[in-house]
């Protein structure tokens, strides 16, 4: 009668030190700072036979904590007399803020605790967060800064119009000291370049991208790291979400767009992922050096095209495009292109697939239904893989008034059309003037296709089978293996475990 008289718990019992908890301790994923986390969950039991008042459930720090909880559907930082029926439960719904810009450090550690009760009977339960500081680029940043007006290409026949701010120049070198945050569309602007340095992250949050402008350049200095089996010193552009549940949610965030009139990109380590469309490259058909020259580099888990180039004029060398909604490589409206030793390949898994792991073109239809026409100049693959879940991962469509001129040299290659296409001269893998060694629909044996990881394994079909001629022009794969003295197609050489 005491105990109940002070503790006021007239139809309820008092818990005392008796709750079970569905963790002992809250990890909330890393977050940028000032950024609020996701929502976490922890589920409170009463396993007694008896209902139960938890007199007080607070934060530990209280006031001057960085986190929020919410109690059966109340918000605050102190909780009384909270009710939880016999062999019932209740659910804590946890998150996190903390603005660590002004600190010397890089990545802190946000820790407290979940207190139920006090005294004899207190139990609590912790929490951990880890906070980086990070760069953070959006609008309202640049006051002084100028804007432009883009419609954004789309595969889907929708382009969207939006506002692209332009990069001051002292924010024109990306380095490797803080990982930057993009929020909207970012411009480099006239004569400018963009510099993305060694190990450095981008993450760009939904409809955000970056827009290579009118004479503007990208150059991309990724490099190899000492330990061959960690790209460690890459530059990585990936959505913000930093919880493993997004790691491979494709469609994040917009795109790397290099536009007609800017002076292109040259990309040495890079990796995109998890973007609408991983780059879109624009040309014009005129160029005597290629828009885009990029190396030793990965795109995937684009919801759209891992490359998606109209009229472009690209050399890629150790190039993965791997999962993609549409995609892999797409290539319209004609163009110049020169691939040795890049894997194209194609798994996705996230829903339907509404395209081939390659796709060439002369021509592209508007959103109007006007059909335009230019010259694929070339399209030359040495030593490449072009392969997929789908029976026919090669499409080859061309319309008269123009040039349609491709080549494959030493590549494996997934294409059962050869029955329907039959009549189709671009279709035959002994027409020499298109195919030369050609390995047709033989298992290229990836390590872990559905992680975009194709690196080949033993019973590759591709071992031992490139042009020597063609891989001596690049002598290291993607992961700095030598492939000179027996070379594998594909952008990785077989290398054994053992």
């Amino acid at each position: 009668m005491l105990w109940s008289s002070c503790r006021k718990d007239f139809d309820y019992a008092p818990s005392m030190g008796n709750l079970q908890f569905s963790k002992d301790t809250v990890y909330l994923d890393t977050v940028f700072s000032a950024i609020s986390s996701s929502t976490y969950t922890l589920k409170v039991f009463n396993k007694s036979k008896k209902d139960l008042k938890i007199p007080n459930i607070r934060l530990k720090k209280g006031e001057n904590s960085s986190y929020r909880l919410n109690v059966d559907g109340v918000a605050g930082n102190t909780f009384v007399d909270i009710p939880i029926l016999a062999k019932d439960s209740l659910y804590i719904f946890i998150e996190n803020t903390l603005d660590i810009s002004d600190g010397a450090q890089k990545d802190f550690l946000s820790t407290d605790a979940i207190l139920f009760d006090s005294g004899a009977y207190e139990q609590q339960v912790e929490l951990v967060t880890l906070i980086r500081d990070a760069t953070f680029l959006y609008p309202e940043k640049f006051d002084q800064g100028s804007t432009e007006s883009f419609v954004l290409p789309s595969e889907e026949n929708a382009p969207s119009s939006m506002q692209a701010y332009q990069l001051p120049d002292n924010l024109l070198q990306f380095t490797n000291d803080r990982p930057y945050v993009i929020y909207g569309y970012i411009l480099i602007g006239p004569d400018k370049t963009l510099v993305m340095e060694a190990g450095t992250r981008v993450f760009l949050h939904k409809n955000s991208g970056i827009i290579i402008g009118k004479r503007a350049h990208l150059r991309v200095n990724g490099v190899l790291s000492e330990n061959s089996d960690l790209l460690e010193n890459e530059v990585i552009l990936e959505g913000d979400r930093l919880e493993p549940t997004f790691a491979e949610i494709p469609g994040q965030w917009g795109t790397l767009w290099l536009t007609s009139d800017s002076k292109g990109a040259d990309i040495n380590y890079l990796t995109i992922r998890n973007a609408t469309n991983g780059m879109l490259v624009d040309g014009t058909n005129t160029a005597n050096t290629p828009t885009l020259t990029i190396k030793n580099s990965q795109i995937y888990n684009s919801s759209n095209s891992n490359l998606w180039a109209r009229t472009g004029s690209i050399k890629g060398e150790n190039l993965v495009l791997g999962n993609s909604g549409i995609s892999s490589l797409k290539c319209e409206l004609g163009g110049s292109y020169h691939f040795v030793h890049c894997t194209m390949a194609n798994y996705f898994s996230y829903g339907f697939r509404s395209g081939p792991a390659v796709h060439l073109s002369n021509f592209l239809t508007s959103d109007q239904g006007e059909v335009f026409r230019k010259d694929l100049k070339e399209a030359s693959f040495d030593n490449c893989i072009v392969t997929g879940s789908g029976s026919g991962e090669l499409d080859l469509r061309s319309m008269d008034s123009a040039l349609f001129n491709f080549y494959f040299n030493h590549s494996l290659i997934t294409s059962n059309t050869t029955v329907t296409n039959q009549d189709n001269p671009y279709y035959n893998f002994d027409n020499e003037i298109f195919y030369n060694n050609i390995i047709l629909n033989l298992d290229p044996n990836f390590k872990d296709r559905s992680k975009n990881d194709f690196r080949i394994g033993s019973m590759s079909s591709g071992i031992n089978k490139a042009d020597r001629n063609k891989a001596v022009l690049v002598p290291l794969d993607l992961m700095g293996f030598d492939r000179t003295d027996s070379p594998d197609i594909g952008a990785y050489q077989f290398i054994s475990e053992n």
